[in-house]
């Protein structure tokens, strides 16, 4: 790997200019290829999974496929009367939103028990995941509406008005990250190198990168549907491995050029990187991308997705890398130079390594401690799939559906028994005996398909998924009285969905699939590892330090959001548990990111032992020359994923944070006492099973 990048570097150092422009032709072609071929987003069918997967195909292939449905409310302007409005104002708001394009049914009017609120609900003839824009369509006559009738209040809520108003959420806070954590990379980036024109490097290759990635994953996502987070996780996850893998390949530059002292030309210097820095970014981008692969085995529209975003935009970085960067370097020329005499020594390194070779047993164990005492609250966790309710009450939808929900709670979930090749007789039976239920409220109604065959039985529910009445009440629908009922009828096909099936279903699914996705992350992680440095050893180390770094990030997750002490300090309202994709997509991020720290610093042991350092005084050389290299890139990349702390949606949020603290554990805990202390402790026996002279 060492030789092939060398070579890959000198090719490109000796064709600066042409590699340069080849670069922005390239990154200029993705994107031109990926908007050319458009992005295909994911449908309602590929989020399917467990029971309620399989009702909801069944349903579908009745021709009764669950539709969208959006809520109008009415209310007088008069807190706390009764309505100043009689039924012919509320007929003529009903018959103002007649003829909206995408509304395929307006209900009659649903008064609330107390007089002062009226509901009408639209329903739209559009798949789920295509509801948002018709849900603006509709928006857009509500306001007209609104606008005719000023002597009363019409508000329009639903998941799809809800959704709309995330999305819209979701694109002003990236676009807000962008613009803190551009200027503040920078400024990093500045004091570490000294000099503007290295700083803006590193920037400039991770953005090509990330719009390279983007262009790619629109192409990518005619094989894995985008499930809307794709852009999301390039943006995430491009920025923090470009800037840190520009950033290990320029400080091992411009060391090798100051030890030249001007006697070596910029070609020979980019090789000598290329040889050393550049074998750790393949090795860890290849780490990086194996470990967000493990994603695929989720069987997931989602975390495919999040798979893709992370895997092109890593393979992207690595090749900028290995070609653009080299040519940038020569081009840079003298300038590198000039400033490669100003590295400070580095303090604070020296007193961790006075500190670890006095006691490194000590040092171990209290780093291992806090490590665990960081790692405890997991024991705790609760995860749950987020609910509409869990969104930010900012947004006027949101704030809407609570209105709505306080007035009419049996719209606050639904179940669907969907039922095919039993008569209209079964599915009443099961409505008469669900409707005794006291979590499930009446009326039932059914939908049954052309031919006869599949009847939906949709029951209201007056409680939030989240609630623990709605979740029994789907365990009562599923376990008592659908199969008193169907139990015991031959040729019959039945299964329950809807708002809690889903809700329950989905964090079930990804439990099902964890066992697998663990046991391929730590095969990965053990092999390559073990490959990159020819040591079992090393490769043991490197998935128990993982598993402590993620552990710790996730520990320090739930202790953060699932109690209420930190919803002022970080603005968010808790919801008692962590969003059902974080934890797993953490784990798998983090055992790939983790291994940059480790490849860097262990690769900077071997290189001193590989000359005849002893393993010993190899580990505190490695520390030396890889401590402000480590340090350099933590902070940017602790820069970046902080900003998403900032950011409204609460799974965002918990992702920004997490990866956060997993950096700042890892660069500043794990490799900087954890590691170095442990090869102390094993001595050459690290390298087992072979020397490694």
């Amino acid at each position: 790997m060492g030789n092939f990048s060398v070579r890959v570097a000198g090719w490109c150092a000796r064709r600066a200019w042409w590699v340069v422009g080849g670069w922005v032709v390239l990154v200029a072609l993705c994107l031109g290829v990926g908007l050319g071929v458009g992005n295909r987003p994911a449908v309602t069918a590929d989020y399917r999974v467990g029971e309620a997967g399989r009702a909801e195909g069944i349903a579908a292939e009745g021709g009764v496929g669950r539709r969208p449905v959006e809520y109008v409310m009415i209310t007088g302007r008069a807190v706390g009367a009764e309505m100043p409005v009689d039924a012919g104002v509320v007929t003529a708001v009903t018959q103002g939103l007649a003829g909206v394009p995408g509304v395929v049914a307006v209900g009659e009017p649903v008064w609330s028990r107390d007089r002062r609120a009226v509901r009408i609900d639209l329903t739209l003839g559009v798949d789920e995941r295509e509801a948002a824009r018709a849900a603006g369509e509709v928006r857009a006559r509500t306001e007209a509406v609104q606008r005719a009738r000023p002597e009363v209040v019409v508000t329009q809520t639903g998941r799809a008005s809800i959704g709309r108003a995330v999305e819209q959420q979701r694109g002003q806070d990236i676009a807000r990250v962008e613009m803190i954590t551009l200027p503040v990379t920078l400024v990093t980036l500045v004091l570490v190198f000294f000099s503007l024109g290295l700083a803006l490097v590193p920037v400039l290759l991770a953005l090509s990168s990330i719009a390279a990635a983007v262009g790619l994953s629109m192409v990518a996502s005619h094989v894995f549907p985008d499930a809307g987070v794709g852009t999301n996780v390039i943006l995430l996850i491009g920025m923090a491995v470009g800037v840190d893998y520009s950033l290990f390949y320029l400080k091992r530059e411009r060391e090798e050029r100051a030890r030249a002292g001007g006697r070596l030309c910029a070609v020979a210097l980019v090789d000598l990187a290329a040889a050393t820095a550049g074998r750790v970014v393949v090795t860890s981008g290849l780490a990086v991308v194996v470990s967000s692969a493990t994603l695929y085995l989720v069987d997931d529209v989602i975390f495919s997705s999040l798979a893709t975003g992370a895997v092109l935009v890593t393979l992207v970085a690595v090749v900028s890398s290995m070609t653009v960067l080299p040519a940038a370097l020569v081009l840079l020329g003298r300038t590198s130079e000039r400033r490669a005499r100003r590295v400070p020594a580095g303090k604070v390194t020296g007193a961790l390594i006075r500190g670890i070779e006095r006691n490194p047993v000590r040092t171990l164990v209290a780093a291992t401690l806090v490590l665990l005492a960081l790692a405890a609250p997991i024991l705790g966790m609760r995860i749950t799939d987020m609910g509409p309710e869990t969104h930010p009450r900012e947004l006027a939808a949101v704030q809407a559906y609570h209105q709505l929900t306080d007035t009419f709670p049996e719209v606050k979930a639904i179940h669907q028994v969907v039922v095919r090749g039993a008569g209209p007789e079964a599915t009443k039976a099961i409505a008469d005996l669900a409707l005794r239920d006291p979590s499930i409220s009446g009326p039932a109604t059914v939908r049954t398909s052309a031919d006869g065959r599949t009847q939906v039985l949709d029951l209201a529910v007056p409680h939030f998924v989240s609630e623990q009445a709605a979740q029994d009440s789907l365990r009562r629908l599923r376990e008592q009285y659908v199969p008193a009922v169907l139990g015991q009828m031959k040729g019959v096909e039945y299964a329950v969905s809807g708002d809690v099936a889903r809700y329950v279903d989905y964090p079930r699914h990804q439990q099902e699939r964890l066992p697998w996705v663990i046991g391929a992350l730590l095969l990965v992680t053990l092999l390559i590892t073990a490959v990159a440095f020819r040591s079992v050893v090393l490769g043991v180390i490197g998935v128990v330090l993982n598993l402590l770094s993620a552990a710790a990030a996730i520990g320090v997750l739930v202790w953060v959001f699932q109690g209420r002490w930190a919803e002022g300090l970080l603005d968010f309202t808790s919801t008692g548990s962590i969003g059902s994709r974080v934890p797993l997509f953490l784990f798998v991020i983090l055992f790939g990111l983790s291994m940059d720290y480790q490849f860097f610093f262990i690769s900077r042991v071997r290189e001193a032992v590989l000359a005849g350092v002893p393993t010993r005084r190899a580990v505190f050389e490695g520390m030396r020359r890889s401590a402000s290299v480590i340090t350099s890139a933590a902070l940017v990349m602790v820069t970046v994923f902080a900003a998403f702390v900032g950011v409204h949606l609460i799974e965002v949020k918990q992702t920004g944070l997490s990866l956060a603290v997993a950096v700042l554990v890892d660069a500043f805990v794990v490799r900087t006492l954890v590691l170095p202390s442990l090869l102390l402790v094993l001595g050459d026996r690290v390298w087992w099973p072979r020397s490694v002279r």
